[in-house]
């Protein structure tokens, strides 16, 4: 897979095949990074209301309410969080110690992830989507 700088990057979840559920895709990411997106599933969960559904999407988890939500995924040295562009412009200075792109955050596999910011920028997409 192909980042935003034109590296690639690979997801750490393993299998041939597409896994079904977040629980069936957490089980293929190996540690350390399997606990951080266990922990930004988590907040994510804290985050959105009671009606909201978990799916695969793209391959990867996410979160629907809406539509999608957010999405987030393991790869070989970060997980990210994927709330789609205008939720990472406006919280650019929250994220500058973050590596960012146009729609993805990028947190280490090996600290734990700023739970009360990942929880502003999904109540920011439930907002968003609420609104359509």
């Amino acid at each position: 897979m192909k980042n935003a700088t034109g590296g690639n990057r690979r997801l750490a979840a393993r299998g041939s095949r597409a896994a079904k559920t977040i629980d069936e895709y957490l089980a293929r990411v190996p540690e350390p990074a399997r606990a951080t997106l266990k922990k930004i599933r988590a907040a994510i969960r804290s985050a959105v209301p009671p009606q909201a559904t978990e799916t695969i999407s793209y391959r990867i988890p996410a979160f629907r309410y809406n539509g999608i939500l957010v999405w987030f995924a393991a790869f070989s040295d970060h997980c990210s969080l994927f709330p789609t562009a205008s939720v990472v412009g406006m919280f650019k200075e929250e994220l500058k110690s973050y590596a960012t792109s146009k729609g993805t955050i990028r947190f280490p596999i090996d600290k734990p992830p700023p739970i009360g910011l990942i929880k502003k920028l999904v109540k920011t997409r439930v907002a968003q989507n609420e609104s359509k």
